[in-house]
């Protein structure tokens, strides 16, 4: 399914724990501007992948040229990196809760990634790397095991509050980094063209992504709650580490938490790790009219799997440097992913506007208010945490 693949990863995990221990139930608002943000940038990928039968990178390219396909492509791949490295490190987290080293856990795990993919019997595993990540329905329990304050928590999701300050504005671009992630938006129109599926199947595709984005949101909100109900109260502000995460779960599972969390923490890391390296290789070769495809040898495409390549390489190595706060880590490459976010965004509506390539299927003006909204607060957001931070050092 498309919408699957909008679940939580190892940087999501991560950012809405850190999100209900540091700021409790305050920021729970955000998850439905978020949820419907979600829908609507999914649906414009998917309506234009099942007109067009094209992926969105080949649409930037065709329709705006090198100039623009460039810096796409740079965000893209600037933001992918982040996520990728998140991934590994993620691994790295879960394989110390299980009392493994991580120089031992990382570079296994990437050679088995590698392997997986290349050989093409990835999609098997990630059957099993997802029921593994099922483990954060837990949340779900959690939450109403840890007897929250529920008016506490129906004032956090109904009185929206905002704050102008870096530390504030950095963990709301995070949570949208890691919620309306560049990544999946490319996927996402990819799987789509891949399926072949076309005009009559437009309904149930959106209603897919409808049903994903929601249970998605769903997961991230209750993790929120679990942390705000647990950690919070008892005056942990920061998740500086995946075990500090895993105590939300204690109310279910009691000291088995730790082992829970890890595994589900492995099963989402995994799962993202088998997919964006992969997906952001072919984004770049396609762009740039590189030969790709896991049936060609190094030397037939050697760009295509050349990134894919390097992207492993790179997250394996970035994630055993001693000493690296890898909590930190995860959330500063979520909130990079949604500083990028704009110049995608921009592209995408565009694109859904264009009624030579999309003809009757082209945004509505209420579909368009709605996109251009999205894509201008993003951008406020964006620019003013830039700015915060750049006035903070002064």
């Amino acid at each position: 399914m498309i919408a699957a693949n909008a679940g939580n990863d190892a940087s999501g995990i991560a950012t809405y724990s850190s999100v209900g221990a540091g700021f409790g139930y305050s920021l729970l608002w955000a998850f439905i501007p978020m949820a419907l943000s979600l829908i609507v940038v999914q649906e414009m990928c998917v309506r234009m992948g099942v007109v067009t039968g094209q992926g969105l990178a080949d649409l930037i390219r065709e329709q705006f040229g090198v100039r623009w396909t460039a810096l796409v492509m740079l965000a893209l791949f600037i933001a992918n990196t982040g996520v990728i490295i998140s991934e590994f490190v993620g691994i790295a987290q879960a394989s110390e809760l299980l009392g493994i080293s991580r120089y031992i856990a990382v570079p296994i795990t990437a050679g088995l990634v590698w392997w997986l993919v290349v050989k093409g019997t990835q999609k098997r595993v990630e059957r099993v790397f997802l029921a593994m990540s099922l483990v954060f329905f837990c949340y779900v329990l959690s939450a109403f095991l840890a007897d929250p304050e529920w008016s506490e928590v129906g004032k956090g999701i109904v009185t929206p509050t905002f704050q102008f300050e870096t530390a504030y504005l950095f963990t709301v671009m995070a949570l949208i980094g890691t919620t309306i992630t560049p990544f999946m938006q490319v996927y996402v129109q990819s799987s789509v063209v891949e399926k072949g599926l076309d005009e009559e199947d437009l309904p149930l595709a959106r209603a897919d992504v409808v049903v994903g984005t929601s249970f998605a949101i769903m997961i991230a909100a209750f993790i929120v709650i679990s942390t705000g109900a647990t950690l919070h109260v008892q005056g942990v502000l920061e998740v500086d580490s995946a075990a500090t995460a895993a105590d939300a779960l204690v109310p279910v599972v009691g000291e088995y938490a730790k082992y829970l969390f890890a595994v589900g923490l492995f099963g989402a890391a995994m799962l993202a790790m088998g997919v964006l390296p992969l997906a952001t290789a072919y984004s770049m070769s396609e762009a740039l009219g590189f030969e790709k495809g896991l049936s060609r040898s190094f030397r037939e495409a050697p760009i295509f799997l050349g990134i894919f390549t390097g992207l492993i390489i790179l997250g394996c190595v970035v994630a055993m440097i001693p000493g690296i706060p890898q909590i930190k880590l995860l959330i500063v490459t979520q909130s990079i992913n949604g500083i990028l976010l704009p110049v995608l965004l921009v592209s995408i509506v565009k694109l859904a506007n264009n009624r030579e390539i999309m003809g009757e299927y082209a945004n509505t003006r209420l579909m368009n208010a709605v996109a251009y909204s999205i894509t201008a607060i993003v951008s406020v957001l964006s620019l003013s945490l830039i700015g915060k931070s750049i006035a903070d050092m002064f």
